[in-house]
């Protein structure tokens, strides 16, 4: 197969997988219309369409779908195979892709990586903040971060934290004209700070325990937010109560700013976990990174 064939069909496996020539082109740092003219030369090279084409959308065509399916792998091992013959040089070296919340990389992942890759300038980070629960195969992460109870069993998993305990907040003002729930039925009446799950579209649910049983408590509240940051400015101004890990609302509690109840009600959660396919070779670069990261109290 010709070389240009090869590059070509790079291409395309990243417009297939993004679903999208304005996302791949911000991907790939080109242009839509350089995109569309790679794409149209390759049909006419094969001699088939690989992409359906809408105003809003863009799909592989059966064809399309088979190249995707069939010969995406197989040059990711190539790419795989020469990253590892690379890795057999003196310093480590390549990109390494990481999914997580803007929280996890603010305040555990940033701090950790900052300390050690100004030691190693020909690994190459590419960080992610997203709260969907990613294909991070699919979509060429080498890196993605979850609840320990959330990583699928085919990944390896790598703890960045102790399990951490879950907190009811709300601001001393919020509470100055408003009784102190003490049950899920009391938190129905309160203005709970509600969060938008980015995968399902759906209001999480808070995740509760009462005497060894789990209880889920769908509340309702003026505002809803997709991030933990927008959730807890929200209870900082007094606005509702939120629903939060230790971590983010430790130094609040401390403070006097925000007020902890139903602590009998709210459980442990897992800790966070660094995962990746277990099948993937393991770089210098991606081993560096994974140990940075990884918790070691």
């Amino acid at each position: 197969m010709a070389r240009d064939n090869i590059n070509d069909i790079l291409v395309f496996l990243v417009i297939a997988r993004e679903r999208s020539f304005t996302r791949a082109a911000a991907k790939l740092g080109m242009t839509q219309s350089a995109l569309s003219h790679i794409i149209r030369g390759l049909e006419e090279r094969l001699g088939v369409r690989l992409l359906s084409r809408t105003t809003r959308s863009v799909s592989p065509t059966e064809a399309g779908e088979r190249l995707l399916q069939n010969v995406g792998p197989r040059l990711e091992e190539i790419e795989e195979e020469i990253a590892a013959i690379s890795d057999l040089g003196d310093k480590p070296s390549g990109l390494v892709r990481i999914t997580a919340t803007d929280h996890v990389i603010d305040n555990i992942l940033w701090p950790r990586l900052a300390r050690i890759l100004p030691q190693y300038p020909d690994i190459h980070l590419e960080i992610s903040s997203d709260y969907r629960m990613i294909d991070i195969a699919a979509e060429r992460y080498d890196i993605g971060v979850r609840w320990g109870d959330q990583v699928d069993k085919d990944m390896v998993a790598v703890r960045l934290t102790p399990d951490m305990q879950t907190r009811i907040v709300g601001s001393p003002e919020y509470f100055a004209h408003r009784p102190r729930p003490a049950s899920v039925q009391d938190l129905m009446k309160h203005n709970c700070i509600g969060l938008r799950l980015a995968s399902s579209g759906g209001v999480y649910a808070w995740e509760l325990r009462q005497d060894g049983r789990d209880v889920e408590a769908r509340i309702r509240g003026q505002f809803i937010f997709n991030g933990v940051y927008q959730m807890l400015n929200a209870a900082l101004s007094g606005c509702g109560l939120a629903f939060m890990t230790e971590d983010l609302v430790d130094e609040h509690l401390r403070a006097g700013r925000l007020v902890s109840v139903m602590e009998d009600w709210c459980p442990r959660f897992p800790g966070l976990h660094a995962y990746y396919p277990s099948r993937r070779h393991s770089s210098r670069a991606l081993a560096l990174v994974i140990d940075a990261i990884r918790h070691k109290g």
